[in-house]
């Protein structure tokens, strides 16, 4: 007689509580994956991402802007953590001030950013994209450093591409909110 034997998955929260080990992660469906870790160029696109969003907030104060690869669930039951390059949070799904120090948020960002590096398969990148939209993330944007293109992607509109010389708007979440995609890969 065969006996089944079934692997523990794990939760976001038990995976929340792992320590730091320096190898970067990501919990897939109840399983911790290894990633890559990010390369100087990746680092230096996300520092950008980070600097225009922050500069827009500095005069609208609309959100927390959080980067470093924070953890943001996209599925449940088995669980997966993604981690998103740089996120928006609109002050309406998080309160201002300091974030809490352990755990995730129980509510998804408004805005994903991620950067395509160039080990990257589109295969992966777009399913990422789409476990955020179906976890409620109302924007998904990919950048890609080999065209200096952004990738937009939402649950209602077909993708839309914008090169190097064209402006970025999220008028939805980011009132006002304006950037030439070129600024990203400065």
């Amino acid at each position: 007689m065969a006996v089944a034997i079934t692997e523990k998955l794990m939760t976001a929260e038990e995976y929340s509580l792992l320590p730091d080990d320096g190898q970067p992660t990501e919990l897939v469906r109840g399983k911790v994956v290894p990633v890559n870790m990010p390369r100087p160029r990746h680092g230096q696109i996300c520092a950008n991402v980070v600097y225009l969003l922050r500069r827009h907030l500095d005069d609208h104060p609309l959100g927390h802007v959080v980067c470093n690869d924070t953890g943001v669930p996209t599925e449940h039951n088995p669980d997966t953590v993604r981690s998103a390059d740089v996120a928006f949070f609109s002050y309406t799904r998080v309160p201002a001030g300091p974030l809490p120090p352990r755990g995730y948020l129980p509510v998804p960002p408004e805005v994903v950013f991620e950067v395509r590096s160039p080990f990257d398969r589109w295969r992966a990148v777009l399913t990422k994209g789409a476990e955020y939209l179906n976890a409620g993330v109302g924007v998904v944007c990919v950048l890609d450093d080999a065209g200096e293109a952004v990738h937009v992607f939402t649950d209602e509109d077909p993708v839309r591409v914008l090169t190097a010389d064209q402006t970025l708007t999220l008028p939805g979440v980011l009132p006002e909110f304006q950037v030439v995609v070129r600024s990203f890969f400065a």
